[in-house]
């Protein structure tokens, strides 16, 4: 459930260089980019703004002096110190930057359509103009030729063992006559520039060509090895356009494919067999696709679209798409488009082959463009009740939104989505704690939509139920509504139209307020924009966001955080810099953010996700960077956190070593954190809890216990900390919420004891609500059966270090006798009939049972003649009795109150049988009361009440036998 976030943007105008650029690419170790023209090459660093190289390769005559001539391959070999660079007309050079010395080591009478260099750089393909295919070495000796069209399969053919035959077999809604219709080829799509498309797989050990076949005029795409055997060749597929790209880690090759009503993006396997697809979001003939591109780590698949022309002097656009997968649904994660026209028109664009999220753009008007992004998760910040703990996904012109607090509903599915018009490339939750729920929306037209809960005068056509949603059931959900949307209003025009991510980091601080960054284009600065609501467009249905006030920063600034409750603004600088931004104040001053020790807060390596928090009373700044390391004011604090998430006084992080840790930042320390992470370190089972494996926070439900999860594969896991759980339980207590308390220790099997060793005093004077809450026999039975002598505070849940609650318990160690005496009177003034069952357990659970004054009671429940309301007769009690003590102590206590009804009533719900206990009993009746009191107390070995009873019969010889016996 993330979304991809702009980390910067580096944008170099107006390249010093003759000519119109073809074709770029990279050297990753100078951080500089290599253009080609018709003119020649040049070599650019975007970060200085300057032209460090030009080669011109038309004076050398291997480029016609006429502008007609292409580059159509440009590598840089490090093994030679120098780049590669192929020709249209043929000619394969190696140019030394350093010296800017030319050499050509081979050519290509009938030209050269593409280049394609081995990810390891030892094999270089050519695809020449006479339809075959070179394979060269990287010394660039020929290793074989073949023709790009085969006629054979390959060596994955399949093998059929004849078992039916396509005759024979079911075709559905078809009918039989589809087992003998002849199958139709299509040709090429019309735009199609019918040249071929070659890519290699991630390890080197395969790669692909998609070709139109002279035959049929269809594209095709044929698998090849590194050895330059063919593999396989695809089934056919109607429509198949000429984009290819296999994905680096090696499973599916993507193309893309026209069909009656749609356009999609369809995967191969390597036996050329298709393996799933996905839709774009354009009707049949509304674009065509340029190019597809895998990121490094194959997380990001980038689309380049293009408008056909469909209508005279219709305005035509251009579109880069990143979609990435999750739970086998593809998501439009963002969408920028460029003009065809002028300066912004798009010749190429690649993925950085070591940075995976930094895509590289070349526009036609010497104009550079390189994306950062990372991962983020966007989440509701609020910490009351009333914040439902909404999460947002961004999934094209729909942004799907997960109500945590209400319903756990696993992605792709939703609790309610809203529908844009245009794909959303950002969102934001309102950092006002009262309005956390409200949400605001970029799209990819720079329009803000701003979305607000609460009551609607209409029902609102954008918001849509999700999976909540069904015919016959009531909705308890509040959905928001579209209150407005915003269009912002930039200074010049034409930035919005070079480049489409103008502004990003964008912020909600206040209620008509929006914070956004943009980049210098001529320096490595930074601006910071005051988006407010126009005057005049209060009222209008398009409302308008003017730049209010602007502020330049020195450095490239890559993050933006703010803390809901402090309303602080940190600023993260590209080169580690932490700055404060006072946007409050009349002079929207930057100054350094220090630590408590006065110095500057500086982050050593750049950091994709930042928060603030209160850690030990002062308010620090929190990093994690790609790489797993965690910062708190620049100090790392660990080197294996794969997540982390801030919530109240907690401190939640997942592990590399799969666990979760919660830790309170209330009095915590640099020091304290850093020791309870570390790998030596043994946590005890309150902070500590172990996951699945890449287990990463979605979020927390505020004032409750449940932690969110989503696993690689993309399910979601709700898990109960066991330290979340015992805080929240702990502030139910201080407030006197027992209901809500007891019933999650009930559910997480907390130890009931906890509600009274909390704080013993304030659960005493309280003994009355208490009960009133619970209002149930069967939970206040439970409570009492859990009770013990031992304080769980001090043995299973240690409170924190500062709790100022009273821990000790009555110090003459009768803390059960204490609670049931409790209760029991509570119980009795509000209503002893309803509560009969929990008054005999309070009895019964005593220290020392108190079985005779039980069995007393039950028999005053079969003497009572009048029904009374909510009242238990007294063979219930009777069998819930026998749940708490055993039969045959039962029957002996009844036996000691010498009422023979209670003893037959006991005898008959025991085991015992009739022939057991009848006589004996019938021959105590027939005695003297007091001579059977004593056989009884006899019998009982209550020796003491034994001679007591006897001494009232009378008799001396019975006495004196008897004392002798005892």
């Amino acid at each position: 459930m993330r979304n991809l976030k702009l980390f910067r943007s580096l944008e170099f105008r107006d390249i010093q260089a003759p000519g119109k650029p073809q074709c770029f690419s990279l050297r990753t170790e100078q951080d500089t980019v290599l253009i080609g023209s018709e003119h020649g090459l040049i070599e650019v660093d975007p970060v200085i703004r300057e032209v460090k190289n030009e080669i011109p390769l038309v004076a050398e005559g291997f480029l016609p002096e006429d502008g007609s001539g292409c580059i159509v391959g440009i590598q840089e070999l490090l093994d030679h110190e120098s780049v590669c660079v192929a020709t249209a007309s043929g000619d394969v050079l190696l140019c030394n930057l350093n010296t800017h010395q030319l050499e050509c080591v081979g050519s290509v009478a009938s030209g050269i359509s593409v280049m394609s260099w081995s990810p390891d750089q030892e094999l270089v393909l050519l695809a020449t103009g006479q339809q075959t295919l070179i394979m060269m070495t990287k010394e660039f000796e020929p290793i074989m030729e073949q023709q790009i069209h085969q006629d054979d399969f390959g060596e994955s053919k399949f093998i059929t063992v004849g078992w039916g035959r396509k005759e024979t077999q079911f075709h559905g809604s078809e009918g039989r006559q589809a087992a003998f219709q002849m199958q139709m080829h299509e040709s090429a799509l019309p735009w199609d520039d019918h040249r071929p498309q070659v890519t290699w797989r991630g390890d080197g050990q395969f790669f692909a060509v998609s070709v139109v076949c002279p035959e049929t005029g269809a594209r095709k795409v044929r698998v090849w090895s590194r050895e330059f055997a063919l593999q396989s060749t695809s089934e056919p597929v109607a429509g198949l356009g000429p984009a290819l790209a296999w994905k680096p880690s090696g499973s599916l090759i993507a193309s893309t494919q026209d069909k009656p009503n749609q356009q999609d993006v369809v995967f191969f396997e390597k036996n050329g067999l298709l393996h799933g697809h996905f839709t774009l979001p354009f009707f049949k003939d509304e674009v065509k696709v340029n190019d597809l591109l895998w990121n490094a780590d194959s997380t990001v698949l980038a689309v380049w679209l293009e408008d056909l022309q469909r209508e005279e002097n219709s305005t035509l656009k251009t579109y880069v798409q990143l979609w990435t997968v999750g739970n086998y649904h593809w998501y439009l994660k963002q969408s920028l488009p460029f003009s065809t026209c002028g300066k912004s028109k798009i010749v190429s664009l690649m993925w950085d082959p070591v940075t995976p999220y930094r895509l590289h753009v070349l526009c036609q008007g010497w104009h550079y463009l390189c994306y950062d992004w990372h991962w983020t998760t966007d989440r509701s910040s609020g910490e009351n009740l009333s914040d439902m703990a909404n999460v947002a996904v961004v999934d094209g012109n729909r942004v799907l939104v997960t109500v945590f607090r209400q319903s756990v509903v696993p992605p792709p599915m939703c609790t309610y989505r809203l529908l844009l018009p245009h794909p959303v490339n950002q969102i934001m939750f309102s950092a006002h704690p009262k309005k956390s729920n409200d949400l605001a929306v970029l799209d990819a037209s720079n329009q803000i939509s701003v979305y607000k809960c609460g009551d609607s005068p209409s029902i609102d056509s954008t918001v849509k139920l999700g999976a909540v949603g069904g015919n016959g059931f009531k909705i308890s959900l509040r959905t928001p509504h579209l209150d407005k949307s915003y269009k912002i209003q930039f200074e010049n025009s034409e930035d919005e139209e070079v480049n489409p991510l103008k502004l990003g980091l964008l912020t909600w601080v206040q209620e008509d307020v929006f914070l956004a960054v943009s980049h210098s284009q001529s320096s490595p600065q930074s601006v910071i924009h005051h988006l407010t609501v126009a005057p005049s467009a209060m009222d209008d249905e398009q409302g308008q966001l003017n730049i209010s006030s602007s502020v330049t920063v020195d450095g490239v600034i890559i993050s933006l955080c703010c803390n809901s409750k402090t309303k602080s603004v940190a600023l993260q600088v590209a080169g580690g810099q932490i700055l404060k931004y006072l946007w409050e104040s009349p002079s929207l001053a930057v100054e350094p953010w220090k630590n408590p020790g006065g110095f500057p807060v500086r982050f050593p390596y750049p950091c994709t996700q930042t928060e603030l928090a209160m850690v030990g009373g002062e308010e620090c700044v929190l990093g994690l960077t790609d790489r797993c390391r965690f910062f708190i004011n620049g100090t790392e604090v660990a080197s294996n956190i794969t997540s982390f998430a801030v919530y109240d006084e907690f401190l939640l992080l997942t592990t590399h070593s799969h666990t979760c840790q919660c830790f309170c930042l209330r009095d915590a320390s640099l020091k304290t954190l850093q020791a309870g992470l570390s790998s030596s370190h043994v946590s005890n089972g309150e902070s500590l809890r172990k996951v699945e494996r890449g287990s990463r926070i979605v979020t927390v439900v505020p004032q409750d216990t449940k932690l969110i999860l989503q696993m690689p594969r993309g399910n979601l896991e709700v898990v109960h900390h066991r330290a979340l759980v015992l805080a929240q339980i702990r502030k139910w207590l201080d407030k006197l919420m027992f209901k809500e308390a007891f019933e999650c220790m009930r559910k997480l099997r907390i130890n009931l004891n906890l509600i009274h060793d909390h704080n013993p005093k304030v659960f005493l004077e309280n003994v009355e609500t208490f009960i009133r809450q619970i209002d149930s026999v069967n939970h206040i039975n439970l409570f009492f059966t859990e009770l013990k002598e031992e304080d769980v505070t001090k043995t299973m849940y240690p409170p924190p270090v500062t709790s100022t609650v009273q821990l000790s318990s009555d110090p003459d160690g009768k803390k059960v006798d204490l609670i049931c005496d409790a209760m029991r009177a509570a119980m009795e003034n509000i209503n002893p009939h309803k509560y009969c069952l929990s008054i005999l357990t309070s009895h019964v659970k005593k220290t020392t049972p108190e079985l005779e004054i039980v069995l007393q009671k039950v028999h005053e429940l079969q003497g009572s003649a009048a029904p009374v309301p909510d009242a238990v007769s007294a063979e219930e009690a009777l069998k819930y009795l026998l749940l708490l003590v055993d039969v045959n102590e039962l029957y002996d206590h009844s036996l000691g109150t010498y009422n023979f009804d209670l003893v037959l009533m006991v005898a008959e719900k025991s085991q015992k049988d009739p022939k057991e206990y009848l006589p004996f009993l019938n021959t105590l009746k027939k005695m003297e009361v007091n001579y059977q009191r004593f056989t009884i107390d006899k019998y009982l070995k209550r020796y003491e009440k034994a001679i007591g009873h006897l001494s009232k019969c009378g008799k001396c010889e019975d006495f004196n036998f008897h004392t002798s016996k005892c």
